[in-house]
This record gives C-alpha cells, structure tokens and sequence, in this order.
C-alpha cells in the first residue's frame, strides 16, 4: 500500500472590510515556502515558483451564471493571470518594469512579518527600474500601486519619483491607505539605504486617477491586471507631474476590453473565491 499524500496545510489571512468594517479571511495553501517564509513571487524572467491552484469543477468565464463569490479573482488566480501576462510581454518593454508580489503589501502591514517583506523587496532592487507595479489587496479589494523613477534621486528636478494608485472602485476611498504606503515607501528607502535624507520621502507626490469603474463587487482584480497590462503599452520613457493623468482617464478603456483581455490571459478554470 501507497503512502497517502500529506494534505497541506492552510494559511489564513484576516481582512476588513473598509466600509462595513466585517473581517473575513483569506485561505492560501501553505507552500514550503510559506513555511520557511520565503517569497513566493514569480521572478523578473517569469521562471519563479507559482502557488498551487486549485480547479472549479465548473468553467469560469466573464458571463458565468455562478455565484459571485466564485467570480471574485484570490492571490493565486491573480498570479496565474499576471505570469501569463508577463511572459507574452516584450522584452524591450519588461526591461523598464519590475514588481512586488501581489500579497507583499499586506504581509507588511503585520508587524511580525515586516522586516521579511522589506528584506524580500530590498533583493529585487526596484531603484534599477523606471516602473514598479505594487498590486495590493486589503479588505478583499484589489488596486494598484505604481512607483514611477524610483531609479532617480528623490531630490532629482528632471526626473521627479511620484507615485500613482489607480482603483476601480472610488467609492472605497483610495486615499485611505495613503498613511500605510508612505510608511512602506519611507521603509523601503531606509532599508535600501538609497536616500540620506529620507525627509524628501515624505514628499513624493501620490496621485489618483479617475480611472473607469467596475459595475459590481467582483471585478476589481481584473481591472488591476488590466490597468498593469495597458500601462506598460503606454507608459512614456520619462513620466512627468506636469502632464498627468496622461491616458489614466475615466473613458481609458471599456468594460469589454477588460473582460477580453480576462479570457486571453486568465484560467478559466481558476477557484476565484477571495
């Protein structure tokens, strides 16, 4: 008789809910990674490990007659999507971009993890990249961080650092998580040991595009990886203050263009229930 496989073990995120203030949790299967809390993002290459995805017995799709519990994307579908995405990009344009895994931000948010994160993020040297996408999900909502010419001085006047959140759903007040990222930005510049005079941190601008809305509650992971997609076409060699929002506008793209994109790049057969 066989060895019967050790089921794995599950690993239990808390989140609220910014508006209703209800906590609920997130359950990721706990990788030999998590246990010897080691990152799990993919590398730059898009050769890293990926988390184990578990199959919906049913197919998925933009239009599925499922429970929207089900449709809502969790960190593992999130990353499924995002490799996807990342290998068929070019390499002329990737050579600009880098980003953080999708659970990082949260993970700092927790004092016994932080000093993990900040050591995680320190070893993909962001400062040697124009761009930085931070996907972050609190409160079971997704948006997008962006870090626009880390790789310049903070105190540089040509090539000024600033910051972009874009979210799909305005109504949650993006802005509140603006006191917890510039801790993390602050943080992340300390660490590195970048910047001497990390009062200049404090300063870098954080913008908030109106960017198009999602219609129901279960769209918001989708339209960050679109955001992350339709930005690395169009970002511009050298982003400046004075001319933003740039393409980042209400009418920026359609409700169809994210689901096409869904069903190019995403798993339909992906657990979709964070």
């Amino acid at each position: 008789m066989g060895k019967r496989k050790r089921q794995q073990p599950v690993v239990f995120i808390d989140l609220e809910h910014p508006i209703t203030g209800h906590s609920s949790s997130v359950e990721l299967e706990e990788s030999e990674n998590v246990k010897k809390f080691q990152p799990v993002s993919p590398s730059v290459s898009g050769t890293g490990p990926v988390r184990r995805r578990r199959q919906l017995k049913k197919k998925v799709g933009c239009n599925g007659a499922i429970p929207v519990r089900k449709r809502k994307l969790d960190s593992r579908a999130f990353e499924y999507c995002f490799q996807n995405l990342w290998r068929s990009s070019p390499e002329e344009k990737k050579i600009q971009f880098t980003y953080l895994d999708c659970l990082w931000f949260n993970l700092y948010l927790k004092a016994s993890h932080r000093r993990k994160v900040l050591k995680w993020i320190k070893d993909k040297e962001i400062f040697s990249k124009k761009y930085v996408f931070v996907p972050i999900v609190c409160w079971s909502h997704w948006s997008l961080l962006i870090f626009c010419h880390f790789d310049a001085s903070p105190e540089s006047k040509r090539r000024k650092p600033c910051m972009l959140l874009l979210d799909s759903l305005q109504e949650a007040n993006p802005r509140r998580l603006e006191p917890e990222i510039r801790k993390f930005v602050f943080d992340i510049f300390k660490e590195d040991g970048k910047c001497k005079n990390l009062n200049v941190i404090c300063k870098i601008p954080l913008m908030v595009p109106k960017v198009p809305q999602q219609k129901n509650g279960d769209e918001c992971g989708k339209f960050v990886l679109y955001f992350i997609h339709l930005f690395m076409e169009a970002a511009p060699a050298n982003f400046r203050i004075k001319d933003y929002p740039y393409f980042m506008k209400e009418n920026w793209f359609t409700e169809e263009g994210v689901c096409q994109f869904y069903k190019t790049f995403g798993n339909s057969d992906e657990d979709a229930s964070l």
